[in-house]
This record gives structure tokens, sequence and C-alpha cells, in this order.
């Protein structure tokens, strides 16, 4: 291998594992949505700790794709402060369930945002990146779920499950889009190099 090779040693064997970490916060936001929209009535309250949940997990597999996804230290450290930001909103929805349900709307919107506002910045700046325009579209769309869950005003709590749980369904899919793109992607760099 040349020293200026796309993937190498174990760049390689993190980008490898980056596409299967989409993948799995795609299924989950896909499984989590579709949960929510069957027992609107019947989860108000277990919806606060199963989004606590769900941004717990998104939030470590953030951390982990932060050091595959890119090999510029300032997406890494978008990345590693998504995850974090994540892991904190979902540590926060188990204090309190019914409080952490009314507040939901706005804390899913921040972290969908920095997301978004992460993934799309890494995408922009990093034309080497697996499955870039993918996730430059995964990046717009997370950016725009977030700022509608922040201003849109969500007059009740069975609304805002509503929302959540298509949006969810929606950035589940293209998580999972964007999963296959990324490596598809790997494996085009990966035969180019050898």
């Amino acid at each position: 291998m040349t020293t200026n090779s796309v993937v190498d040693g174990p760049a390689q064997a993190l980008a490898k594992s980056a596409w299967q970490t989409v993948l799995v916060t795609g299924v989950l936001s896909v499984i989590l949505g579709v949960v929510i929209l069957v027992w609107p009535d019947k989860t108000l309250l277990v919806a606060g700790i199963l989004f606590g949940i769900y941004l717990v997990i998104a939030g470590v597999l953030q951390l982990v794709a932060a050091f595959g996804a890119t090999k510029s230290a300032g997406m890494r450290v978008l990345y590693f402060l998504s995850g974090v930001l994540s892991i904190i909103i979902g540590v926060f929805c188990f204090r309190d369930e019914l409080a952490s349900i009314l507040l939901l709307g706005l804390w899913i919107g921040i972290g969908w945002l920095f997301r978004g506002v992460a993934v799309l910045v890494a995408a922009a700046s990093d034309p080497d990146l697996p499955g870039r325009g993918w996730q430059g579209f995964f990046g717009v769309i997370t950016a725009i779920a977030g700022v509608v869950l922040i201003i849109w005003p969500v007059s009740s709590v069975a609304t805002l499950t509503l929302v959540a749980g298509i949006w969810l369904i929606v950035l589940g899919i293209m998580e999972i889009i964007t999963a296959f793109g990324v490596r598809k992607d790997f494996r085009r760099l990966t035969e180019a190099v050898a």
C-alpha cells in the first residue's frame, strides 16, 4: 500500500465498521418510530424512556463512528460532541419521565440539529468521506427535522409523539440508505487501492 492510500490498517477497520454503526442506528430509529406510532396512547410515559435509550445508544454509536468516519480532527470533534450531547439528553430522559415527555420535542430537536450539522459539515469538508453524498443529504434531513421539532408549536404530547414517530421512521430509513451508500463507497475505495 502507498502512503497516500485512502484506507489502510486500523483506519480501514474503523471505516469498515462505520457503515454498520450507521445501519444499527437507522434500524433502531425505524423500530422506535413504529412502536410509537402503533401505541401512541399507551406509550406516552414509556416514550420518554424509549427516547432516552435510543439517544444513549445513538450517542455511543456516534462516538464510535467519530473515530472511523473521517480523518479530519475537526470533524472527529464534531461527531464526538454530537455523540456526547445525545448521551446527555438521553440520560436526562430518565430523570423525570413526565417532564421529559413535555420537553422532549425541544431536546430531540436540538440533538437532531447538532447531529445534522455535524454530518453535513463532515460531508462538505471531506471529499474522501465514503458515502459523502448520502451523508450530506442525511445531514440536511436531520437538521430540518431538528428545526421542525424546535420551532413547531406542538400543542399536545400526543401530537409530539406522532411527529417524533414519523420523523424517527424517516430519519431511520435515511440512515439505513446512508449506511449502504457508505458501504458501497468503502468497497469501491478498497478495490481501487488494492
